[in-house]
């Protein structure tokens, strides 16, 4: 009876369904956090488009729209010359490095976050007299 092989199909396919479905539960949990890497770099890339646009009058309204509309509340890191206390003249290099960190959980084991970064640069085009 030990040595019959009838029925072993059976056990292969449940236990083939049964990783099928691990795997698929572990993509599921693994997807947010490309979504929100995405979200942060348009993140990015939107608020330094406003301080070129409009110089520095509307990036915070624009970073609190931003916010709002992903969700994400990431530390902001400004490398320009207005964050340092002078506007960004015409031409002038505006950089941004966004941080936030996406918390990855697979059911009750491991969770822990895992940090992602955006970053954008562009040129002022803002003239000031």
């Amino acid at each position: 009876l030990l040595t019959s092989k009838r029925g072993e199909g059976y056990i292969d396919v449940a236990v083939g369904v049964l990783c099928l479905m691990l795997l698929a539960a572990f993509a599921v949990h693994i997807f947010p956090v490309f979504t929100a890497k995405q979200q942060l770099d348009l993140f990015a890339a939107e608020i330094v488009r406003q301080a070129e646009i409009e110089g520095s009058t509307e990036v915070f309204s624009r970073i609190d729209e931003m916010q709002r509309q992903t969700g994400l509340t990431p530390d902001i890191i400004w490398d320009c010359e207005y964050y340092k206390g002078k506007q960004v003249q015409l031409n002038g290099e505006i950089r941004v490095t966004l941080t936030d960190a996406v918390d990855i959980g697979f059911f009750v084991f491991c969770s822990f976050p895992v940090t992602i970064q955006a970053k954008a640069s562009g040129k002022s085009e803002v003239y000031y007299k």
